[in-house]
């Protein structure tokens, strides 16, 4: 009897030092969670919440919430509710927001080698874009670009190679276009307005007042469904394409790197690894619902025209013209471009393989 009771009792004291180690590790799991900081932050966007372009935003703030069990917060804010949507890299900049959902195109005239971040007319596709930012030395030549306005960026979506517009006429020559009055950001305005187009950029919420009432004469947003959630279908009937001014879009989060500087080093993994999330499913979620949304466009009478060769040839020729010579008079420029142009070479010759060719025969 005595033996068994001592058995016994070791069996307890043997459980219960499992159970006060276990609960110690559970305890001290806890307290470095619980050591984690509060922080809450806001981000100023450019685009209305109906788009998918947001998607980018509200993905980052619900996976950060959800990675850090509710410490660490971003509220996103759509544009004009905290600054108009063309001036969110200023915020981010001045500390007015700590982050900010856009595109670095937008800002090419601070630097124009910003336009790389996003997207250049007739080059990378969205998957050519991401193998440039996180395997080709990309996101480092950016990020060295923003540094100099106290801001660090990520990659935080992509909308995929986009339309090339809503034109309330036809246009099949150069001469067509002359006079045009068109929205178009980016380096594919500059080249628009060399082709004689007059370019304005205009924040999403204003184009499609804008294109309703003559204001301008075209109108190129996004892509089908974001396009149709503009109703920008209501007020031109000729939707144009390729958009070779955007082949693959990449959308940025930037933040002030003050900010991002105090940050615990487990939230700028879990920020970074949030923004990794945002841009991929922006990506899939467009390449989803767009074919939906061009289905219900030209059953509803929207026209689908293509661009003309003599249109898209001198397209091509004004922007690398353009590209060859602002690198000739920017040395940053010609940094960036120098070294996107190579691997636009190489991945270019490695698609021709096999993308290419397998979507010349299986979507012929």
């Amino acid at each position: 009897m005595k033996r068994r009771q001592i058995l016994n009792t070791a069996a307890i004291a043997a459980g219960t030092a499992v159970t006060l180690a276990a609960c110690g590790r559970t305890q001290s799991a806890a307290n470095i969670q619980t050591s984690q900081p509060n922080i809450r932050w806001r981000m100023a966007t450019s685009w209305t919440k109906s788009l998918i372009i947001f998607s980018g935003a509200d993905v980052i703030s619900k996976r950060v919430k959800e990675m850090t069990n509710g410490r660490f917060t971003i509220t996103p804010f759509a544009a004009g509710e905290v600054v108009p949507g063309l001036q969110v890299m200023d915020a981010v900049q001045a500390g007015t927001v700590e982050c900010g959902h856009t595109a670095s195109y937008y800002y090419t005239g601070k630097n124009p080698a910003l336009a790389f971040g996003t997207t250049v007319p007739f080059g990378l596709n969205a998957q050519q874009q991401n193998s440039w930012l996180y395997h080709g030395g990309g996101l480092e030549t950016i990020q060295k670009i923003y540094s100099d306005f106290n801001i660090i960026n990520f990659p935080a979506g992509n909308s995929g190679t986009q339309m090339g517009g809503w034109f309330k006429r036809q246009i099949n020559t150069v001469a067509d276009l002359q006079g045009l009055k068109m929205r178009i950001p980016g380096i594919g305005g500059q080249i628009m307005s060399r082709m004689g187009v007059n370019v304005q950029v205009l924040p999403a919420g204003e184009i499609f007042l804008a294109l309703d009432r003559g204001a301008i004469d075209a109108a190129e947003w996004v892509g089908p469904y974001d396009d149709e959630k503009l109703g920008l279908h209501k007020a031109a009937q000729f939707y144009y394409y390729p958009g070779w001014s955007e082949p693959g879009p990449t959308l940025d989060i930037l933040i002030n790197r003050s900010a991002w500087n105090q940050l615990p080093p487990e939230y700028q993994a879990i920020l970074k690894t949030a923004a990794y999330e945002a841009n991929m499913n922006m990506l899939c979620e467009y390449d989803a619902l767009n074919s939906q949304a061009l289905a219900r466009l030209t059953a509803g009478g929207t026209k689908l025209v293509p661009f003309s060769r003599e249109i898209m040839q001198a397209s091509q020729t004004a922007s690398f013209e353009f590209l060859e010579e602002n690198a000739s008079q920017d040395t940053t420029f010609k940094e960036v471009y120098q070294q996107w142009k190579a691997f636009r070479q190489q991945v270019f010759d490695w698609n021709r393989v096999n993308e290419l060719s397998y979507a010349n025969f299986s979507m012929s």
